[in-house]
């Protein structure tokens, strides 16, 4: 364990895997409204590294937060999940 502490992860489904060696993965997660209390679902998508393009659409992947590889990819793939 590093002295910065853990790096964040993510699950989430594979919804383009249209570039080389990186996808989009969709992370869904559910927040309470501030007023009227009802869970809302809402969606984060991140763009994640996939060194052996081994990911496909509709796969369910672990994502983990890493260091800066373009302007928008900070995420690479820890493995597919069953």
């Amino acid at each position: 364990m590093s002295e910065r502490g853990l790096r964040k992860t993510r699950v989430g489904v594979v919804v383009s895997d249209k570039m080389n060696k990186s996808i989009i993965v969709e992370v869904w997660r559910t927040v309470q409204h501030p007023l009227y209390k009802k869970y809302i679902r809402k969606r984060t998508r991140f763009m994640a590294h996939d060194e052996t393009n081994d990911c496909h659409v509709g796969d369910k992947v672990r994502i983990v937060e890493t260091r800066p590889m373009s302007s928008r990819k900070c995420w690479r793939v820890q493995g597919k999940l069953a």
